[in-house]
This record gives structure tokens, C-alpha cells and sequence, in this order.
């Protein structure tokens, strides 16, 4: 017997054994996200089996876990598995007490006295993130067998022979357990019978130690830290298994593309043709009107949408019956601006994926929400395929739409949908219905152009307000007044020698509050600063070679204090640091009092223009028309 990893774990919460029965689900549907070279699992099978060598499985429980990663297709596919799960029971069973002899318990005390006469089995195929090199291999199948009773999970690999029957791959089984200590002590286990013939092809089955650190940590951690998630698996509406294979097949076409772009192809004619494409299909704004439908259009999508996220179910909703949306909200808008929110209990995130759910139900949608494997914080998407009404009261769901969306902008300041959430329950309650809420009937239909005339596009060329194209002039003198603000807070401690060089009693000045640095600078500076991004707190940030701004408060930085970063620098930083130095000169060596705190060795900015170096950067050339 191999134990391959110990760890152990302590519950204050109690937390287990439900919690590692939990993980072990995690483990079984979602095994990429402790295994980065998978893309998922699909369960094809799922129930309950005899302890004995006959018998066929229970059909009761094959359909538990159905709607995992493996999507709506995965689902059904295991709710209808359960007999065939139970004939492939009826042939491996067997094979567990042969081969290499009896296996070392605990992989074998699954009969006895006074015990359940059942297991649960759980058949998944683990689907790889690449493409192998070379012929293909057949498909990586394992039979998971959960023993409830002992607390254990023993993953049985197979492999199907000539005969079209499965065998178990031996050398390959292990096992998961938990084991109570004392109390509120437990460990987490993972055990194999033959380490010695463990056989690693990188993907499906890593090395043991991989098992023994890697997943064995997850495991123990998410035994005990188990939170519900506020939104679904990832791929929850897909087949992993066809997902898996068409994103191979397009990384494959793309691959080269991806691989020659940053070094060898021409932007004269790549990037710069791809821009002028983007450009043309950008010359054209969308308002939200009769001017902007696609009747001929199969689906809709919004991509990161912004201003336009809430209207894409509307858009959808009038352009034909048949027409179908995909959206992936990320900025918060409402039909006529900023989202405002309503319900401080749910993330701002949730509440406004309720909230688009939400329009789609009111234009009739049956709305469905997945999670995208994409690198992003906000991956959820919401999708509207099939409506909730016949063709024949499109213009019924018209006048409804028309209303909705009125109502959402004349209560923009009350709060007259509070406590509506993304369930089909609530969803009729979305309809403001206050007294003098109804609209004259002349005023429901959607004549005209312009859905709602107070919709505010997003502008062709945005402006840059975060501080940066002020004037340097401006600039330099806001941030030599805030110093000489925080210096002059607290006596001035000069430490200079005869030689300029800086001793022990450097001043660092006195911190203050950003509303208290705003009262000593004057209106006209004020109001400048207002109409950036951020402001005052803004401009100082950029300034971070002077100033260092941490919880509200403005401190003049001590550059002896820098630490070096613990994580090593990616090549392109560290170059781009190294060509940056002593090209620009020092602040506190010019301003103030006391020089700079660093030597002039020490300092990354220069002490004088004798030590100026001219920039390696090489800069970007300008495409000229």
C-alpha cells in the first residue's frame, strides 16, 4: 500500500464530513481548476451500485449531480446511464480481487455487517486542455466509487480492450479518504495500491507527487472552506466535450497567427488593415430605435456592450421573433446611464446581472445565465433562445417592453423594483406599477426613431481625464505645493552635510488627509482638478516619484523604505527599468530641502544633469495617412 499524501485539517465549523463529500464533487465535475491541462470532465454516468458482484444500478439516484460541468447534454446523458452504469459495474466489479491479488484495505472494506448494501459510482471521461502530439489517444474514462460509510473515493481508470469491454487500469488507481482524529481533527488522504507501477502521461494523471502536494492541498482546503457561489460552473449550458473540441480546433487554425505576431509580421499590413477594418465597422453609432433592428439576424451578441448591455434584449426582441441574444455585461448601465444600485445585500456584480436577466424576461425571454472560461473577472454571460409567448401577442410583449423601459427612467431616483431578483417568480413584479405609472395608449406604441430620446452614446473620440494631458507647468506646481505643505507640517529636521549628502535626520514631512491638502490649495487649481478622473488623489498617484498616497492620506515617500519586489521581474520590466534609469531628473534632489534621500548611486533618477542618460526606449512611429 502507497500513501501518497497526508493532511490534515481542523474543523471549528462543522463543516465535515459534508464538506469533503463537496470537494470531492469539485474534484469529479470541475477537475480543472486544480489541473490547468484539463478542460473539464464529462459525467456520463451516475448512481447508485450493489456492494455484491450482481445487480444493475438504481436509477433513483443517477440523476444527482446531473447539470454539473458537463453541461445540459452530460446531465441527461447521466440520468439515462444508470443500467448501462450498472452493467459496467457487473464487469469491473470483479476485477478488483484479481490481477495483482486482494488490494490493500482500505480499498476493499466495502462489505460487512451492519453496512449500506450500496455505493455510488460515478462514470466521467477527463477531456485535456491540448491536443496530444501525435495519432490520437482514445478517451481517458474513470468509474469513481464514492463509500459513503468509510469516507472514502477510490478512482478506478479504464481502458477498453479489443473485445469493447473495460478492464481497470491497475497500476493507476487511487484513492481519497477522510478519517476522523479526535473532535474537530480530521486528515485528508490519498492513498495508492501500487505506486510503484504509477504511470504519469502529463495530463490525465500527473506524477503522485503532483496528487500528494498540489491536488491534496485543494482538497483539504476546500473541505473546510466551502462557499456557495453566486453564480453557475463554468460552461453550465454546453457540452464540455464539444466546447473542448472546437476550441482546439480554432487554437490549431489560429495558432500561427498568435505565435508570428509580435515579431514578424508587417503592421503595415496586419495591424494596421485590422485597424482600418475596426474603424470602418466603428464609423456607425447604435441608438436604441427603429432605425437599429435586424430582422434577418439569428442572434444578437453584446460583447462587453456597455451603454448598449441593457438594451441588446430589447434590440432582439423587435427585430423578429425568431431572433436569439448572447450578452456579457461588464460596465453598469441602465436603459438611460449609470446603473444605480438597489440592494445592498447582493454585490454590485449580481445585482446588476439580475437586473439585464431581468429585461430579457420582461421582452420574453426565457433567460439562461452560464460562466465563460475566458481571463476575466466579469465572464458571466445571459442568454435569451426561446420566448416565453406565441407570435401572436408580440405586440402585447411590445407595449410591456415599451412600459418597462419608461418606467425604469421616470423612477430612476425611487427605488420602485426593490428586492426584484433573477428568478421567474419575481420577474413579473419588474413592471413598475405605481399609481399614474400606466401610460396613455397613444404613448405605449414605439413610433418614432429613438426608443428613449435621453440615451447618451457613447462619444467617437473619448477624452483622457485621468490627470495626464494637464499641463506639466500646472502639474510641477500642485505637486511642489502639496510638498511644501507636508514638509512644512512639522519642523524642518536638515540633515545635509557640507558635501550635499544626506544624514539620518532627512524630513519627511508631516501625512495629511486628501480633504485637508484640498483646503490649502486654491479654487481655480479646485476646479481644474474636478473635471479629471480621480482628481487631486489622481494627480498625486501619478506623481508616485514624490508622493505616496495610502488610505485617504497623503505622505511624502522615503525612498530608503522601497523594498525590492519579493517576485522576480518579468524580462520586458526589468529591461525596460534598467534602459529608464537616471534618465529622468530627481525631484527631492532639486526641491527639496534636505537633497535626496538615497545616494546618487543608489537613486534610479538622476542628481544633476551631468548624470542624465538619454532614454533607450525606442518609441512607437506614428502611422501617417
Amino acid at each position: 500500500m502507497g500513501p501518497v499524501g497526508t493532511a490534515a485539517v481542523r474543523d471549528g465549523g462543522a463543516a465535515l464530513p459534508h464538506g469533503f463529500w463537496a470537494a470531492v464533487r469539485v474534484w469529479l465535475e470541475k477537475p480543472q481548476v486544480a489541473n490547468r491541462r484539463l478542460c473539464g470532465a464529462a459525467i456520463e454516468a451516475e448512481g447508485t451500485v450493489p456492494l455484491g458482484e450482481a445487480g444493475e444500478a438504481s436509477p433513483s439516484l443517477a440523476a444527482v449531480w446531473a447539470g454539473g460541468s458537463g453541461g445540459g447534454q452530460e446531465g441527461r446523458a447521466a440520468s439515462g446511464g444508470a443500467a448501462e452504469l450498472g452493467r459496467l459495474w457487473t464487469e469491473v466489479r470483479g476485477q478488483l480481487t484479481t490481477g495483482h491479488g486482494h488490494l490493500p484495505a482500505p480499498l476493499t472494506p466495502w462489505g460487512g455487517p451492519g453496512r449500506r448494501s450500496e455505493l455510488r459510482a460515478v462514470l466521467r471521461t477527463l477531456l485535456p486542455r491540448g491536443r496530444p502530439v501525435g495519432p490520437p489517444a482514445p478517451p481517458t474514462k474513470e468509474l469513481a466509487v464514492q463509500d459513503f460509510y468509510n469516507g472514502t473515493v477510490t478512482f478506478l481508470p479504464l481502458e477498453e480492450n479489443s473485445e469493447g469491454k473495460y478492464q481497470i487500469k491497475k497500476c493507476n488507481i487511487y484513492q481519497i479518504q477522510l478519517t476522523q482524529i479526535k473532535d474537530e481533527e480530521w486528515c485528508v488522504s490519498i492513498v495508492a495500491p501500487f505506486p510503484e507501477d504509477w504511470f504519469s502521461d502529463g495530463i490525465a494523471y500527473p506524477k503522485l507527487a503532483w496528487l500528494g502536494n498540489e491536488l491534496l492541498s485543494k482538497l483539504a482546503k476546500w473541505s473546510v472552506e466551502q462557499k456557495p457561489s453566486e453564480f453557475k460552473s463554468t460552461l453550465s449550458l454546453i457540452s464540455v466535450a464539444k466546447y473542448s473540441k472546437v476550441y482546439q480546433d480554432l487554437k490549431e487554425k489560429y495558432k500561427e497567427m498568435v505565435k508570428v505576431w509580435p515579431e514578424v509580421t508587417d503592421p503595415e499590413k496586419f495591424v494596421y488593415e485590422d485597424v482600418a477594418i475596426a474603424t470602418y465597422l466603428l464609423e456607425s453609432t447604435i441608438m436604441p430605435g427603429d432605425s437599429h433592428l435586424f430582422p434577418d439576424t439569428d442572434w444578437l451578441i453584446g460583447n462587453h456592450s456597455d451603454e448598449l448591455t441593457p438594451w441588446i434584449p430589447v434590440i432582439a426582441a423587435r427585430s423578429s421573433y425568431l431572433c436569439c441574444y448572447f450578452v456579457l455585461p461588464c460596465c453598469f448601465f441602465d436603459f438611460h446611464g449609470k446603473y444605480s444600485r438597489r440592494q445592498s445585500k447582493k454585490t454590485q456584480y449580481r445585482e446588476y446581472l439580475d437586473f439585464v436577466a431581468q429585461v430579457g424576461f420582461v421582452c420574453g425571454f426565457h433567460v439562461e445565465e452560464d460562466c465563460l472560461r475566458i481571463p476575466s473577472t466579469k465572464r458571466v454571460c445571459l442568454i435569451g433562445k426561446n420566448r416565453t409567448y406565441p407570435p401572436t401577442e408580440c405586440a402585447l410583449f411590445d407595449k410591456q417592453i415599451t412600459q418597462y423601459i419608461n418606467n425604469r427612467q421616470t423612477c430612476a431616483g425611487v427605488m420602485c423594483d426593490r428586492g426584484v431578483g433573477f428568478n421567474h417568480k419575481d420577474h413579473s413584479d419588474g413592471v413598475c406599477k405605481e399609481a399614474g405609472s400606466e401610460l396613455p395608449e397613444n404613448e405605449t406604441d414605439t413610433a418614432g426613431t429613438i426608443w428613449m430620446p435621453g440615451f447618451q452614446p457613447r462619444e467617437k473620440v473619448e477624452q483622457i481625464r485621468n490627470c495626464a494631458s494637464l499641463p506639466r507647468d500646472f502639474v510641477d506646481d500642485v505637486v511642489l505645493s502639496v510638498a511644501n505643505l507636508l514638509l512644512n507640517a512639522t519642523p524642518q529636521k536638515s540633515g545635509s552635510n557640507m558635501h550635499g549628502e544626506n544624514m539620518n535626520t532627512w524630513n519627511q514631512g508631516e501625512s495629511l488627509s486628501l480633504k485637508e491638502v484640498a483646503e490649502h490649495l486654491n479654487k481655480e487649481t479646485l476646479k481644474r482638478l474636478k473635471s479629471e478622473y480621480g482628481g487631486l488623489q489622481t494627480l498625486l498617484k501619478n506623481n508616485h516619484q514624490v508622493f505616496e498616497v495610502l488610505n485617504g492620506r497623503v505622505h511624502i515617500r522615503d525612498w530608503r523604505k522601497e523594498k525590492p519586489s519579493r517576485k522576480t521581474k518579468p524580462e520586458v520590466k526589468r529591461r525596460l527599468s534598467a534602459e529608464a534609469f537616471k534618465t529622468r531628473l530627481c525631484w527631492f534632489f532639486i526641491h527639496h530641502p534636505d537633497g535626496c534621500s538615497l545616494p546618487s548611486e543608489s537613486c534610479p533618477y538622476a542628481h544633476g544633469t551631468e548624470e542624465l542618460r538619454q532614454s533607450q526606449i525606442i518609441k512607437k512611429k506614428k502611422h501617417i495617412q
